[in-house]
């Protein structure tokens, strides 16, 4: 896939980003700073929002969502071990940002979004990158999107209070999936590992996630309480 790296990317500003806060915080994969240095996560915000593309931050999407910060996508993704031959699923698409960091480091990816507005916005987004081997599907992304499946790695962007079965049962015999799980307020995230029908999970980062809503996830009810 070929995406155009404009000055409207502000190269000196992701160089800066990647010395001062990821490196220096145990992001070392050479693939996945060349992703983000290939991908304009301006292009996938607010216009109000873009002069803070580069800040170390979450930041704001619509619907309510938000883009995670760089620090953690890029842990998550080196954590996920993403090689250019594998198959990906992702949960939440949110603007399609972490899609298009997907769709640098793999062959193909899915990636699933239960708001039917931000399905929209990442398609358009993604088109606008040129992020041509990725597709955003409509969906309750607890369910994953077994019509694709099976996948080699899984991530999602979104917190769990389990693990979900479906995706456990998605991911390839040899996969990796990670994702956050906990309580709504806190959450680790969780390298789950698949080895025949046994899976291995292993809890790593402290952080906070926007909830994964679904049959698998959280309720409706739950978050009104």
């Amino acid at each position: 896939m070929g995406l155009d790296n404009s000055e409207d990317c502000h190269y000196e500003h992701v160089e800066a980003l990647i010395r001062h806060a990821l490196i220096p915080r145990g992001v070392t994969d050479q693939r996945v700073l060349n992703a983000l240095r290939r991908v304009p996560r301006e292009l996938f915000l607010p216009e109000q929002d873009r002069h803070k593309a580069y800040d170390n931050a979450a930041l704001p999407i619509a619907c309510g969502q938000s883009i995670s910060q760089p620090l953690m996508i890029g842990l998550m993704l080196q954590a996920l071990d993403v090689q250019p031959h594998h198959h990906v699923l992702e949960i939440g698409a949110g603007s399609g940002y972490q899609a298009a960091l997907l769709g640098v480091l793999a062959r193909s990816v899915v990636t699933v979004e239960r708001l039917e507005p931000l399905v929209d916005v990442a398609r358009a987004n993604l088109a606008a990158c040129g992020s041509a081997n990725v597709r955003v599907e409509y969906g309750d992304g607890s369910l994953g999107w077994p019509e694709s499946a099976p996948y080699d790695r899984i991530i999602a962007a979104c917190a769990a209070p389990h693990i979900p079965e479906p995706l456990k049962q998605q991911l390839r015999n040899g996969g990796r999936m990670i994702l956050p799980v906990g309580s709504l307020e806190v959450q680790r995230t969780v390298i789950v590992r698949r080895r025949l029908d046994r899976f291995e999970e292993e809890s790593t980062e402290t952080c906070v996630f926007v909830p994964l809503l679904g049959e698998e996830g959280w309720s409706s009810s739950e978050m009104r309480q």
